[in-house]
């Protein structure tokens, strides 16, 4: 499992999971995103996207669109995705990164702290207000420093060993019984005789 630039072609999917999961799709460019893929056959598990914010006089960086799929959750997907997020934030010069989310509680296993809205800059502020009238109504601001950013061991050591529907239970296989059926009475249209 590896997390890396989101190419062109891929758009189509990652709007597709965008629009399924019920995330901000708004201003998409596939560039801004990252994929979370498993090396052993290709396949996609998860996504987020870094987006910055110009106003006159500075730039704001916005963690945002995170979603892991539904079989690869519990797996630290999501936790190596944010943690390739925030490292591009550091390399492209932010020392603090926000996001506007409705899952804060997760955010806060990293270090992301819960801030007053009056505290957002304005631009986040007003985007802030679209994404809970939008999108998102219980959505609430966190800030990271950069370099305050920890990604607890426990999500390393399942992303190692990460696969699709690891977490979950297999279906149980469904026989006569659950469809009302006595097995040892039942006939058959085409009875063989035998």
């Amino acid at each position: 499992m590896y997390v890396r630039d989101a190419k062109n072609r891929e758009e189509v999917w990652l709007l597709d999971h965008i629009e399924e999961m019920g995330l901000d799709a708004s201003a998409f460019r596939s560039r801004d995103y990252v994929i979370a893929i498993d090396e052993a056959d290709n396949e996609k598990a998860g996504f987020g996207r870094i987006r910055i914010h110009r106003t006159d006089d500075t730039e704001i960086c916005e963690l945002t669109s995170i979603g892991v799929l539904d079989s690869w959750r519990g797996q630290g997907v999501g936790a190596h995705v944010i943690e390739r997020l925030v490292e591009y934030a550091g390399d492209q010069g932010f020392d603090e990164v926000y996001s506007l989310t409705d899952e804060a509680d997760y955010l806060q296993q990293f270090g992301f702290e819960p801030i007053e809205v009056a505290q957002l800059p304005e631009k986040l502020r007003e985007r802030l207000a679209t994404k809970q009238e939008n999108i998102q109504p219980e959505a609430v601001p966190v800030r990271l420093a950069v370099d305050r950013f920890e990604l607890p061991q426990r999500f390393r050591d399942a992303f190692k060993d990460a696969a699709p529907g690891a977490d979950e239970e297999a279906e149980p296989e469904e026989g006569p019984e659950d469809f009302g059926i006595d097995p040892d009475e039942a006939t058959y249209k085409y009875d063989t005789g035998r």
